[in-house]
């Protein structure tokens, strides 16, 4: 399951992403909010997501205007790795080396269709393990330091 979200200033490329998984690379996805082009705060919609991917062990979008607050706000729940991508190049990365579980956008930053490149590339590449998850351990670990 693919579970998305956004703010106001990410609503339109959010709709486009939610077709675009849903149409044409025929997956699973929850649309979580926003709803419309009213202004909302992005850090309610980064958790909403989040508890999703952590609960069911699934995979996220979050997109705002510039995909930066939304993502940083997704980092600070344990067990998030999101990763702010502008290109599928990052996209494909960040799922083989840093096992990525949440993808961000910036819906005033980027094209619905180098939009929809990153996400295929975000939702079709695997973590490739060995030497990576030594990292992931280190940077879990992070997450426990006060």
């Amino acid at each position: 399951m693919i579970y998305i979200g956004c703010d106001h200033g990410g609503f339109a490329l959010k709709q486009e992403i939610f077709k675009y998984i849903k149409e044409d690379l025929a997956l699973e996805i929850e649309d979580l909010g926003c709803y419309d082009t009213s202004s909302v705060d992005y850090p309610d919609y980064a958790e909403k997501v989040c508890n999703k991917v952590i609960a069911e062990n699934a995979q996220g979008i979050l997109i705002c205007g510039t995909g930066i607050g939304i993502s940083i706000a997704a980092n600070k729940i344990k067990g998030i790795r999101c990763a702010l991508c502008s290109e599928p190049f990052s996209a494909e990365m960040t799922r083989k080396h840093n096992n990525a579980n949440v993808l961000a956008m910036g819906g005033r930053t980027t094209g619905s269709e180098l939009a929809k490149s990153i996400v295929k590339a975000f939702l079709s590449t695997d973590f490739e393990g060995g030497r990576h998850q030594n990292r992931l351990d280190k940077i879990a670990a992070l997450e426990n330091i006060k």
